[in-house]
């Protein structure tokens, strides 16, 4: 299983903002620590927004802040709420066009689903806060 790109800079904005709750890193500032797309991150921090992981201040003092208490957000949260589906197979789709001929008779599905939800089960498992444990050693990452 791989997560979408999306997911994974929706997880970085989460950590950096972690590592930083006495100020309001930027967009940009995020973006150029993690040399990724700035308008991409926009769209991601836009959705972190409408679901209420982060709050957005505009201004000359503006910038980005956690909104939830880092010990009670979960990666598996963010993961569930940022992936565009979490079907490992077509045949988990209620409507997968056209029907599996082994279907029937098939274990492989209820395993790949055991699979899965065990996946999940250790990302619920997973604050941000055990994510960012080890600040020393993000923060120099992280430096510009």
């Amino acid at each position: 299983m791989r997560l979408t790109s999306y997911t994974d800079f929706s997880l970085r904005v989460l950590i950096y903002l972690a590592l930083n709750p006495d100020r309001r890193p930027t967009i940009a500032e995020i973006a150029d620590r993690y040399a990724i797309s700035r308008t991409h991150l926009m769209k991601v921090v836009h959705q972190l927004g409408v679901a209420g992981y982060i709050e957005t201040v505009r201004g000359k003092n503006g910038g980005l802040k956690l909104a939830r208490d880092i010990e009670t957000l979960t990666v598996g949260e963010v993961v569930r709420r940022t992936e565009p589906d979490l079907h490992l197979v077509s045949c988990f789709e209620v409507a997968a066009a056209p029907g599996c001929v082994i279907a029937p008779a098939c274990r492989l599905k209820g395993k790949l689903h055991e699979a899965r939800a065990a996946f999940l089960r250790v990302l619920d498992d997973c604050t941000l806060a055990e994510v960012v444990g080890n600040r020393d050693a993000l923060s120099t990452l992280l430096a510009s």
